[in-house]
């Protein structure tokens, strides 16, 4: 009986799991709901992008029913700048919302604040109007442009050369952000920047199907111009330089040269100018962007860009530091 108890003891002594108290390590681990909304890099980069956009198509409707509300003049001028403003806005909000979620400061989405209408702005509306101006002497050249005469006079020179300026600033703020901002950034996170940079720069092509008059050469040509942004952002590590490419180009095309952009003809551009011959050349009804010299000038700009902006800036695609990283950080700097 005592050799029975006494061996019971023994292999109780030797045995400790018998009086362990259970595993609940299970317990602990994060929900099926946290895995799949979160990762390492905080929230995952497909239901980032999916939110994004589509909380932008929501908001972009209500931008067009808001603008179209508002009768101011029969030119449609302010309205259309109305439109632009809030399409911005309908692209920025959703930024703002997932970059609180995200733990993220909102100068890595493309649009750093203390760049805002700097330097690298002002180089990159340099480079902008200096490519426009390539390709229309390009086309004068090939005769296949003409300057016409000055069809504006006084101080409506003025009013309408800042018109444009701050039309198309918002276009160049609007268009960036939405496809080379928050999209960009998220998107690469996941499949890498190239991949990303490719495929919305196709979106940014397609999105000009809803321009009147616009051609396949002119949707191609608009692919490759993001495409080139793309470049400008990762050399440039900011959409700041893109922003002023894109405004000043677009300048120069409506206003100053006063031909189609995109396929748009605008009212209140400074000259009485005209496309003329083949449409493979000089454009035709989609403007210079549908001419086969947009792709040779946008190939120059590309390799002068490449020679002079050598070195990237950007972060590589999978540095992103991780969510619990970045919280500890910002909780360090709000206890200074």
């Amino acid at each position: 009986m005592s050799e029975l108890h006494t061996n019971t003891e023994s292999s109780s002594a030797q045995d400790p799991t018998q009086t362990s108290t259970p595993d609940f390590a299970v317990a602990t681990q994060p929900s099926y709901a946290h895995t799949l909304f979160l990762g390492p890099e905080g929230l995952r980069s497909g239901w980032g992008f999916a939110f994004y956009v589509l909380t932008f198509y929501l908001l972009q409707k209500l931008a067009v029913d808001i603008a179209s509300s508002w009768d101011l003049g029969s030119s449609g001028l302010w309205s259309m700048m109305l439109e632009e403003s809030c399409n911005l806005v309908a692209a920025v909000i959703p930024a703002v919302v997932l970059a609180r979620v995200e733990r993220r400061p909102w100068k890595v989405y493309g649009l750093p604040g203390k760049q805002a209408f700097g330097r690298l702005f002002w180089i990159g509306v340099f480079w902008g109007f200096a490519g426009i101006s390539v390709l229309i002497f390009a086309l004068f050249g090939a005769h296949a442009f003409a300057f016409g005469h000055v069809a504006l006079h006084g101080a409506r020179v003025v009013r309408f050369a800042a018109f444009w300026a701050v039309m198309f600033l918002l276009v160049g703020l609007f268009e960036e952000y939405l496809l080379r901002g928050y999209t960009q950034f998220t998107l690469a996170r996941g499949i890498g920047f190239w991949p990303a940079a490719l495929i919305l720069s196709c979106a940014f092509g397609l999105i000009h199907l809803g321009n009147d008059h616009e051609q396949w050469r002119g949707l191609l040509a608009a692919a490759f111009i993001g495409f080139f942004f793309c470049l400008t952002l990762r050399r440039t590590g900011s959409l700041w330089f893109a922003v002023g490419f894109h405004a000043a180009w677009d300048w120069g095309e409506t206003f100053f040269y006063s031909v189609p952009d995109s396929g748009m003809v605008a009212p209140g551009h400074l000259l009485s100018s005209s496309l003329r011959g083949a449409d493979w050349l000089s454009g035709g009804s989609v403007g210079p962007e549908g001419s086969v010299l947009c792709f040779v000038v946008i190939a120059f700009v590309w390799i002068a860009f490449d020679r002079t902006h050598p070195g990237a800036s950007i972060r590589s695609d999978r540095e992103i530091p991780p969510l619990s990283t970045i919280a500890d950080s910002s909780s360090q700097r709000s206890s200074e």
